[in-house]
């Protein structure tokens, strides 16, 4: 059977559906990956982006750090793409329980779905370091230095999970109630190296993993479909 229609069977046929994405969800909308040959990571720059997205470099070297965020992480005007847009209906339909993502670009919300947990933050949430005032994608973004400070002086930091930071305890233990709960467990767009999130698919205990990535993983011995394609063709060809 060709994969893309056993994976049409599969979710015909499943009734809890937890999708777990990374980087090459966002991909049709714009935006690079990070680990691909053309991904983020292996661009040049005068630090490893994983040593600009670490917390000590954070606090260290605020600067840089905003030089590349402002530059590489902007998705301010990038929209959903059809992958987005086909779990927005799956979960309408009632079949979808979560969207697990490593993302923090926003776009499966402004697709319209609810329960989305950002496993690794969202750009579109900031808090002044001092007084913990929020503020929104836009202030950041737009602010006219180079690194965006509160009104009451304080430095701005971005709603997400840098290098050497934990994962919120409350996202944690979501995903993980809903990766054991899922009859059907969809990994797409994502290298699964990043750790502890690509660790918690190890919660899943159904038969139907699927995984949907350009590459190779190493969990791809694991799964019961894997579909080695690019994601805007397996989702324009589903229902």
């Amino acid at each position: 059977m060709d994969k893309i229609k056993e994976l049409q069977n599969i979710i015909n046929n499943s009734k809890k559906i937890v999708f777990f994405g990374g980087a090459g969800v966002s991909v049709a909308s714009g935006l690079k990956d990070f680990r691909s040959k053309d991904g983020l990571y292996n661009m040049n720059y005068p630090y490893p982006p994983e040593e600009i997205l670490s917390h000590h470099f954070f606090i260290n070297n605020t600067k840089e750090f905003y030089k590349f965020y402002k530059k590489m992480l902007n998705t301010t005007g990038i929209k959903p793409n059809i992958v987005h847009n086909y779990l927005t209906k799956l979960e309408q339909s009632g079949k979808l329980l979560a969207i697990v993502t490593q993302n923090i670009d926003n776009l499966h919300t402004l697709a319209g779905s609810k329960k989305v947990l950002e496993l690794h933050g969202n750009i579109n949430r900031n808090y002044c370091t001092k007084c913990n005032k929020y503020y929104d994608g836009d202030y950041v973004f737009n602010s006219k230095d180079l690194i965006p400070t509160c009104e009451c002086g304080g430095t701005i930091k971005p709603d997400v999970v840098l290098y050497e930071e934990e994962l919120d305890y409350n996202t944690l233990s979501e995903t993980i109630r809903c990766i054991r709960e899922a009859d059907t467990l969809i990994v797409a767009g994502t290298s699964l190296n990043v750790y502890p999130a690509a660790g918690l698919i190890n919660y899943y205990n159904g038969n139907n993993l699927i995984i949907i990535n350009k590459d190779i993983t190493s969990y791809d011995q694991n799964a019961n479909l894997v579909i080695n394609d690019d994601l805007k063709n397996v989702f324009s060809n589903l229902k």
